[in-house]
């Protein structure tokens, strides 16, 4: 004997016990699932949803915990690393999502005006710089944010082909540690 829920509006509707070939005994709209083993035993009201082919379960009033997708993981993991910051030339540059549009539109204007120059808000603070030093900045905050792109590639590819690990999820990332400031004394 086995006992089976059906599975209605993302809840488990019924439980029944058979031997029998549940697939024949109603009609195939009907959703069911095998439950045996399952601890604790869902229940009717429970919340009943299918994650990357395995059914989960919850009480009423619990949310129904699923593994999150790799691919989502190796992104978030990406999208951390992308705005970690970059130095350049001694400068401790912000590479955050905000900041690399502003870095963009300060390079474009750098790029029509070879004379322009701003004050240009570091993570220590504002120092003034001119369009060739803007440039060097663009261009290196659109590497290091390239490069975590391609990493997030790699780790994509890794996982297609099963050579995937969960360690290389920290490793191979461009170094975009921002060393400590210290206050002058």
């Amino acid at each position: 004997m086995s006992i089976y829920t059906r599975i209605y509006d993302d809840q488990v509707f019924e439980l029944i016990e058979t031997d029998g070939d549940i697939s024949t005994l109603y009609h195939p709209s009907m959703v069911w699932v095998c439950v045996d083993g399952i601890k604790p035993m869902p229940t009717v009201g429970w919340k009943a949803i299918k994650s990357d082919g395995a059914w989960q379960f919850s009480p009423p009033g619990l949310p129904v915990v699923t593994p999150q997708p790799l691919d989502q993981v190796i992104a978030a993991e990406r999208f951390r690393r992308e705005g970690t910051g970059v130095t350049v030339e001694g400068l401790l540059i912000e590479t955050t999502r905000e900041s690399q549009a502003l870095i963009a539109s300060t390079g474009l204007a750098a790029l029509y005006d070879p004379g322009y120059r701003c004050n240009f808000k570091t993570a220590t603070g504002f120092v003034e710089i001119g369009a060739e030093q803007i440039a060097v900045i663009a261009k290196a905050v659109r590497a290091h944010v390239q490069a975590c792109f391609d990493r997030e590639l790699a780790l994509l590819r890794a996982f297609e082909v099963g050579d995937y690990t969960e360690q290389m999820l920290t490793e191979g990332w461009p170094d975009s540690s921002i060393p400590k400031v210290t206050e002058p004394l």
